[in-house]
């Protein structure tokens, strides 16, 4: 099975003003793009990948230790994209408040999974994935993620983890809960 860590957007105000500028982004893109379902954004602490459904137990172990976090706000804000701008392949949100605390959730994660989790390549940058770029983009999306570039998106509350199955579908993946641990 294929999982993921993930931190929800719980404030329904954030998350609606997320789905409006992907809609944009996405108006602007067309098959250049494709958008994260609105129902799947979130914010990944790790991926983990395939593993047999015999890790589940140890990876919960590691999901409990998180409990010792204490709840949070981040603040979104900002739309940008990986690995640059010439040639970007993911355009997400960021985050500038609260960004101390994911990282703390991501260390404990990264501690805990070793031998598991499949090894990061990148280093660990909170952001929220809008759209992956399948292809060159034109100047209406450029100018929609200048436009948002410096936006403040709103202030969301941290109050617990996710443990979330992919299951991989030609529409894009489908989302399952397996396991939430609330923050202190």
């Amino acid at each position: 099975m294929r999982v993921f860590i993930a931190v929800e957007i719980e404030n329904r105000d954030v998350l609606n003003k997320l789905i409006s500028i992907k809609r944009e982004i996405e108006s602007c893109g067309g098959r250049a793009i494709k958008p994260v379902e609105d129902e799947n954004i979130h914010l990944t602490i790790r991926f983990i990948g395939e593993v047999p459904e015999s890790y589940l137990p140890r990876i919960r172990e590691c999901m409990d230790m998180m409990r010792a976090v204490k709840r949070f706000s981040m603040t979104v804000a900002g739309i940008g994209v990986f690995p640059n701008p010439a040639r970007p392949r993911v355009i997400w949100a960021g985050v500038v408040d609260g960004v101390k605390e994911l990282k703390e959730l991501r260390t404990i994660a990264d501690k805990c999974l070793r031998g598991i989790a499949q090894p990061d390549r990148h280093g660990f940058s909170p952001h929220i994935t809008l759209a992956r770029v399948k292809s060159r983009v034109g100047s209406c999306m450029r100018d929609v993620i200048e436009r948002y570039t410096d936006t403040v998106m709103g202030e969301t509350p941290v109050t617990r983890v996710v443990l979330k199955q992919s299951k991989l579908t030609p529409r894009g993946p489908i989302y399952t809960d397996l396991y939430t641990v609330d923050l202190e």
